[in-house]
């Protein structure tokens, strides 16, 4: 079965027998018709997920690896906060006339600052160090802005990638504050897991290690049923990832470069809801 299906039966049915339920309490989050979206929540789950044993997808239901692509391009190597310039419509919600988000996720990539070797964006600084100082304990990127929050339509969730190499492999941490279980988990770790092998590849590394931290892992309450029936599917066998080996540099990366073999899943069979 697929790993990332392991990993994900192990903490929903955590979060769902033991977690804690915001029910009582006033809440930020709602639903397309207004009612409040309340979460079922365990605190500090830390998922592993080794890369060089199988791509990190799960089978219960199907991820968009193409979809989540395209954003993880839009974040880290477009560095963008414009949705115009994504495929999808995922972020529609928060973008203002312009199609803007404010200064959130990309463009806190794209902020040049000073170092002693020159001025660099925190993108071009990792790129920097994995090539000319990998052994750092330095490399490390941060969007959390607390300068730019009140500038920003929704604080990022996903905010901090910390990379180390041990040898050939280029490991990672991926810290997040917030995760909505059903509609996000999955896809942030295929996308990141996918960073990690693009920023391996231009480096001539092997990828590693992707260890997935979150703060506040929670289901919604309209989500606990359809989370229980993906419970019950069989998991499938993980897919293989093919990546075009003629890649050598980060921004010639496209989502059409990145393709699954024997990628098979379970139908979930209706539309999920998005509490905003």
């Amino acid at each position: 079965m697929s790993y990332a299906d392991e990993i994900f039966i192990k903490n929903a049915r955590d979060i769902i027998d033991h977690g804690y339920s915001d029910a009582e309490y006033e809440v930020r989050p709602h639903w397309e018709d207004g009612t409040p979206a309340h979460t079922i929540k365990c605190f500090a789950q830390v998922s592993r997920y080794d890369l060089s044993r199988e791509f990190p997808i799960m089978t219960l239901r199907k991820t968009n690896l193409e979809a989540a692509i395209d954003e993880i391009l839009w974040i880290w190597q477009k560095k963008s906060n414009n949705v115009h310039e994504l495929n999808s419509h995922i972020w529609d919600a928060w973008a203002d006339e312009t199609g803007s988000i404010g200064a959130a996720y990309g463009y806190q990539l794209g902020i040049k600052n000073h170092y002693r070797e020159g001025d660099f964006d925190q993108v071009d600084r990792v790129l920097y160090d994995l090539k000319h100082n990998p052994n750092s304990r330095r490399i490390m990127t941060n969007i959390y802005n607390h300068a730019d929050l009140h500038k920003m339509n929704l604080y990022p969730c996903a905010y901090s990638m910390t990379f180390n190499v041990t040898g050939k492999k280029l490991n990672a941490i991926l810290n997040q504050r917030s995760q909505d279980m059903l509609t996000a988990n999955n896809w942030n770790v295929c996308q990141y897991a996918i960073l990690v092998h693009m920023l391996a590849q231009v480096n001539g590394f092997e990828a590693g290690e992707l260890v997935h931290v979150v703060a506040d892992a929670h289901i919604y309450d309209r989500h606990i049923p359809l989370v229980e029936k993906m419970l019950e599917n069989e998991p499938l066998p993980a897919p293989k990832l093919h990546i075009n080996p003629e890649v050598k540099d980060f921004y010639q990366f496209k989502v059409e470069d990145f393709t699954l073999e024997g990628y098979e899943y379970h139908k979930l069979g209706q539309k999920v809801p998005v509490a905003i």
